[in-house]
C-alpha cells in the first residue's frame, strides 16, 4: 500500500467503499497490502470488530483476499474497473502474454447466417453438430450443449450454476491468474492444488476434496502459466480420486483445443454434475469470444437459463464464423501447422535453457514456467536487457516463486538468447526490496 492512504469511514460499509474508491483513482493498486485489523482501527478510533467486517465486506466483493500473516491484499484484478494492459517500452521484446501466434491464425470469413428469432435455439444447428463431433471423438458426451462468451464466461456461469458466495473451490496453483481472479470476485474462496508437469498432483486434489470444496476447476493441458498437459496415468489417477466425491462440480477448462500440443482427456465420463469448457480464442483467434461447453442436463440448463435472462445468446453471426471456420478443411491444415510450429518454439527454449542448466516447466501450450529464487529482480534484470516476461506472482496463491515466458512467437535464435540473458541474470545477487 501507499504511504499516502489509510482507509477512511466510521462504519465498515463506509471504510470498504474507501477502499474501493482509493482503486479506482489509482492511489491503491493491486497486490497493495492494507494494515492490520488492529492498526487500522486504531488510526481510525474504531473498533477492530468493524474494520474486520470491512475487510470481510472487501473480501465478498472480490476486491481483497486474506493471505495469513501477510495480512489481507487487494487481489490482482480488483473488479472495480478494466484492467490495466501491460505496457513495455520500444526495443523490448515483448513475451508478457501467452496469446496465440496472429501468423498462424485463420482469416475471418464473411458468413449469412441464419436470421434468428427471439424465440430460437440458443445455439445454430450448425455450430451444435460440429461442437458435438469434436466432443464425441474425445470420449466427451454432447448430449447436452451449450455456448458461451468464451472460456471465461464458461467458467464463471458453470459455477454460478451450483455454487453460492463463501463456497471454497479447488483451484490449480500456480493457475491462470484470470480464474484467480474471477473467484475472488464471485466471492468464493480459492482452495489452491500443488502442480506438476502433468497437471494437478492427485493426493493434492484428495486433499482439496477433504477440506469441503464444492468445485474444482482444472486444466486437462496447455495450463496456463506451466504448460502442464495430462497424459493418460493422470487423468486416470485424478478420476479416480473424484469417484470419492460424486457431488462435487467439475469444471475442465480445455482453453487451447487442437492447438495444445497434447491429446484430450477427460475426468468427466458418467460424473453427476461437471462441465468441459472449449474456447476458440487461443486457436481462432483471440476476437473469437466464444467457447462450447458439455456438460450434465442440469449444469447445462442452469446455464442457459441464467443466459437467458442476460445476454440470451452468443450471436448468431459469431457462431456461424466459427462453424465455417469448423467445416473449413484450410482450417484444419493451419491448426495442425500452429500446432507443429508451436511444440517446435517449446522444444526449442526447453532446449535452450537445459543447455544453461535451467529448469522449466512446458509440456504443451503457449507459455513456459521458470522456476526463480527473485522473482521481481529476475524479471527487472532480463527487462534491463530487453526481455519483458511476467513475474510469477500474479498466478501464484502459494507456490514458488518463478516467471513466466510467452513463447507463441518465439524464433529458435530468441530461445537461445534468452536463455543466456537469464542464466546471466541468475548468477546476479538477489535485489533488496526496500
Amino acid at each position: 500500500m501507499t504511504q499516502q492512504y489509510t482507509p477512511r469511514g466510521r462504519t465498515a460499509r463506509e471504510i470498504a467503499d474507501d477502499v474501493e474508491a482509493a482503486i479506482r483513482n489509482g492511489r491503491l493498486g493491486p497486490g497493495s497490502a492494507l494494515p492490520t485489523v488492529r492498526t487500522l482501527a486504531t488510526r481510525l478510533g474504531s473498533s477492530p470488530t468493524t474494520v474486520a467486517s470491512a475487510y470481510r465486506e472487501l473480501r465478498w466483493r472480490g476486491i481483497a483476499r486474506g493471505k495469513g500473516r501477510a495480512g489481507t491484499v487487494i487481489v490482482s484484478a480488483p473488479p472495480v474497473g478494466p484492467r490495466t494492459p501491460l505496457v513495455v517500452g520500444p526495443g523490448v521484446r515483448n513475451l508478457l502474454a501467452g496469446s496465440p501466434d496472429p501468423a498462424l491464425l485463420p482469416e475471418i470469413p464473411t458468413v449469412s447466417p441464419p436470421r434468428r428469432a427471439y424465440d430460437a435455439s440458443a445455439v445454430t444447428p450448425r455450430l451444435a453438430r460440429l461442437a458435438a463431433e469434436r466432443f464425441e471423438a474425445d470420449r466427451i458426451d454432447p448430449a447436452n450443449l451449450a455456448v458461451v462468451g468464451g472460456a471465461l464466461d464458461g467458467v464463471e456461469r458453470v459455477l454460478g450454476a451450483w455454487l453460492r458466495p463463501g463456497d471454497r473451490v479447488a483451484v490449480e496453483d500456480p493457475g491462470y491468474t484470470a480464474v484467480i481472479d474471477l473467484i475472488s470476485a464471485l466471492a468464493y474462496v480459492a482452495v489452491p492444488m500443488e502442480m506438476d508437469a502433468f497437471g494437478v498432483k492427485p493426493a493434492s486434489l484428495a486433499s482439496a476434496l477433504a477440506s469441503g470444496v464444492g468445485a474444482v476447476v482444472m486444466t486437462p493441458r496447455a495450463q496456463n502459466p506451466t504448460g502442464s498437459a495430462w497424459d493418460s496415468d493422470r487423468a486416470r489417477g485424478l478420476r479416480r480420486v473424484l469417484s470419492r466425491q460424486e457431488d462435487v462440480l467439475v469444471v475442465e477448462d480445455d482453453h487451447a483445443g487442437p492447438i495444445a500440443g497434447a491429446p484430450a482427456f477427460t475426468t468427466c465420463r458418467s460424473r453427476g454434475r461437471w462441465a468441459t469448457i472449449r474456447s476458440v480464442s487461443k486457436s481462432l483467434g483471440p476476437d473469437l469470444r466464444l467457447a462450447t461447453v458439455a456438460g450434465d442436463e442440469a449444469t447445462i440448463a442452469r446455464l442457459e437459463g441464467r443466459q437467458a435472462l442476460g445476454t440470451g445468446w452468443v450471436s448468431y453471426v459469431l457462431q456461424e464464423i466459427v462453424a465455417e471456420l469448423w467445416d473449413d478443411s484450410a482450417t484444419e491444415q493451419l491448426l495442425a501447422r500452429a500446432e507443429a510450429s508451436y511444440t517446435t518454439r517449446r522444444r526449442h527454449l526447453i532446449d535452450a535453457l537445459s543447455a544453461h542448466g535451467i529448469e522449466a516447466s512446458c509440456r504443451s501450450g503457449l507459455t513456459a514456467w521458470v522456476p526463480v529464487a527473485d522473482e521481481a529482480g529476475v524479471v527487472a534484470s532480463l527487462l534491463e536487457r530487453g526481455w519483458a516476461v511476467a513475474p510469477g506472482e500474479r498466478f501464484r496463491i502459494a507456490s514458488p516463486p518463478a516467471i513466466r515466458v510467452g513463447l507463441a512467437t518465439l524464433s529458435d535464435r530468441e530461445s537461445w538468447q534468452l536463455a543466456g540473458a537469464l542464466a546471466e541474470v541468475r548468477k546476479l545477487r538477489p535485489r533488496r526490496s526496500d
